[in-house]
């Protein structure tokens, strides 16, 4: 199927849906095809750096997945059966993540949702065999009824930021994307220092509702929050 890069951005959810059912969509451009939105099936163990990847045979279990994070040091995320190996992040990225988590700890004081930032585990279902473990770089639970004895979370987030960077932009824009939109979250913040840009996806009946683009000085608003705001200048200082 050929799809103009316009009706992709407005129906961003349908055509990911479609790609992820292997039915691969052509996005095009005044006419001529430019790239093409295909399911990313390759069972990997990721490093999130350009540094190391390590295959392994078969798509990891939950269970296999526990065994694993129980006998390592290591953080690890597992998305849709594979297992992303989080490397440390760079001076941009926590730069952001600090200025955002400051906001968001001001913001939400004395109110019943709580942010909390990485580490910290949060279990998704997409199904009763595709049991995914993700640390997103914020994010904000207002179900903290959802916390176990064990301080383990077993809820979803109402709102989830990712900061994103060269090697994991990837996961975060197409595996991050559609694990949230199809688990309940309601808000997705993606942001990306080194092109010092941000998008926010609002998620509606396991689709996208509205997805806006945030770049220059523009003033990135919580659509969920209403009051929740950050300009990009503080995020990205020169």
């Amino acid at each position: 199927m050929y799809v103009s890069a316009t009706e992709i951005k407005n129906s961003f959810g349908k055509y990911l849906k479609q790609a992820l059912q292997n039915d691969p969509v052509t996005i095009t451009k005044n006419g001529k095809a430019v790239a093409r939105l295909v399911p990313f099936s390759e069972p990997l163990l990721l490093r999130n750096s350009a540094a190391e990847i390590e295959r392994v045979p078969e798509k990891m279990s939950y269970e296999a997945y526990l065994e694993l994070v129980e006998t390592s040091e290591e953080r690890y995320e597992l998305i849709d059966g594979e297992v992303y190996l989080l490397a440390s992040p760079m001076y941009a990225h926590q730069s952001a993540l600090s200025e955002l988590y400051g906001l968001f700890y001001n913001w939400f004081k004395g109110k019943d949702c709580r942010p909390l930032f990485a580490p910290f585990d949060v279990t998704l279902f997409k199904s009763e065999t595709n049991i995914n473990v993700v640390q997103p770089d914020i994010l904000v639970i207002c179900d903290r009824d959802k916390i176990d004895a064990q301080g383990k979370y077993h809820g979803v987030p109402a709102l989830v930021v990712e900061v994103s960077s060269p090697s994991t932009r990837r996961k975060d824009m197409l595996k991050k994307l559609d694990l949230y939109m199809q688990t309940g979250v309601r808000e997705y913040w993606l942001i990306d220092p080194e092109r010092k840009t941000a998008l926010l996806y609002t998620f509606a009946d396991g689709d996208i509702a509205d997805c806006r683009p945030f770049v220059g000085s523009a003033v990135l608003e919580s659509a969920c929050f209403p009051g929740l705001q950050v300009s990009l200048p503080e995020l990205f200082p020169d």
